[in-house]
């Protein structure tokens, strides 16, 4: 088999999503470990006023650029930026372009989803589910392409307690629940939620499922691969360690920890904490998308799916999480920290809400009376708000633990061998 770098060699690759969090790494690590890809084209679309090009233009202005900018000055050059809404009818592509992809492009990589866990169900099923559907649709007009790269999540199917690397199909037709939706009022489709759900816990993982299996039904004889990483958190070494750029699930809290603001959370001491540092997942992807498109003359017909975990690998406890949170930030203290850090995990919902008054809202409200009386904003109460929000939509996680079958990622591994990458 040929090496990654010379699998992507000459090679037109199409990236979705390329402006969110595994997105910009994905681009980064491809352009820098792959010097002789062709060219990379990236779907965006218009953002406040600002066009496609000027959006990359900034994106890759960033920190995490910079090992590739030293390394490769003009590898801007290599992307090329493709005006696009993946919500709108054909992707809201011009027919020139979509002429284009269909004419050029060689390997896939859809990473593009609301990652908004509680997000309405008819946003989460135009964005996660129609929005692949619709690049299904282009993968099959595409002369050349070789391999079609779907990045789904861990949790797609957290319903089951063993997940094995397979497309389990959805409790819904999901062409019936499509046209349902069309005719639907935000209300009724409010109201019939978590019935649809069932035991997932969101719009998220619910659409995500639904997506994976619309794949399997719609690729035909595309070669498809899936991708499934679970809680994706700071890089572990490339371009350098600890990168991320937003504060979603754990990063935010986190912070909120060492800024001493956190001080209770409900979670099992016992329960894994699935992180997979973000550049293991992009290897993975771009390691698979290799796999599947150099063997794919000789592989099976069924489509790859790969549970990128790291609990059945190494396991990690959030009983251990709340260590590491108290040592680190006593070793390392944030600056302009509220209160000294020190998180407690609580496994009793009952006592964790005792604590979350007394920890939480009582030292908020006595802080904005605080400022209130010195002339300045009350802004703690919000704060804390938004922290228990977010605390809740990410309960159900730090509450279970599943087992995660990784044959195939152990399969890839063992690939990929003695190949550089």
């Amino acid at each position: 088999m040929v090496t990654i770098p010379e699998y992507y060699k000459g090679k037109n690759v199409l990236i979705t999503g390329v402006t969110g969090f595994m997105g910009k790494v994905l681009l980064e690590k491809l352009l820098r470990s792959c010097p002789g890809i062709k060219a990379a084209y990236v779907l965006v679309r218009h953002k406040a006023g600002h066009a496609p090009q000027a959006r990359i233009a900034d994106m890759i202005n960033c920190k995490l650029f910079d090992r590739v900018r030293d390394e490769q000055p003009d590898f801007a050059e290599k992307i090329v930026a493709v005006n696009s809404d993946l919500t709108l009818p054909e992707l809201d592509l011009s027919t020139e372009d979509q002429e284009t992809l269909a004419d050029c492009i060689n390997v896939v990589f859809h990473c593009a989803a609301t990652i908004r866990f509680n997000e309405p169900l008819k946003d989460a099923m135009q964005l996660n589910v129609l929005a692949t559907q619709k690049m299904v649709a282009l993968a099959h007009r595409m002369k050349h392409l070789e391999v079609f790269l779907h990045v789904s999540t861990a949790y797609a199917n957290c319903d089951r307690t063993l997940i094995e690397e397979v497309v389990y199909p959805p409790p819904v037709d999901y062409k019936k629940l499509i046209d349902s939706l069309e005719w639907m009022d935000e209300k009724l489709v409010s109201a019939m939620t978590p019935g649809l759900i069932g035991k997932r816990p969101n719009t998220y993982t619910y659409t995500k499922a639904m997506a994976e299996y619309l794949v399997q039904q719609e690729c035909g004889n595309l070669n498809v691969a899936i991708i499934r990483p679970s809680i994706v958190g700071a890089s572990w070494k490339e371009p350098f360690p600890g990168w991320i750029d937003n504060f979603n699930g754990p990063s935010g809290i986190f912070i909120a920890a060492g800024k001493g603001i956190l001080r209770t959370m409900r979670a099992s001491n016992n329960a894994v904490a699935d992180l997979v540092p973000v550049d293991v997942v992009i290897n993975t992807t771009l390691a698979a998308a290799w796999y599947s498109g150099s063997q794919r003359h000789t592989r099976p017909k069924s489509i790859l799916v790969y549970n990128c975990t790291t609990g059945g690998i190494n396991p990690f406890h959030w009983g251990e999480v709340e260590y590491c949170i108290n040592m680190t930030f006593k070793t390392n203290p944030l600056e302009q920290a509220f209160r000294r850090p020190n998180v407690n995990l609580r496994s009793n919902p009952f006592t964790n809400q005792y604590w979350t008054t007394v920890s939480h809202t009582l030292p908020a409200l006595l802080y904005d009376v605080y400022l209130r009386a010195t002339g300045q904003k009350p802004r703690m109460m919000k704060t804390i708000t938004r922290l228990h929000k977010a605390m809740m939509v990410l309960e159900y996680f730090t509450s279970h633990s599943w087992v995660w079958n990784t044959d195939n990622v152990t399969m890839l591994m063992n690939q990929m061998g003695c190949h550089k990458f």
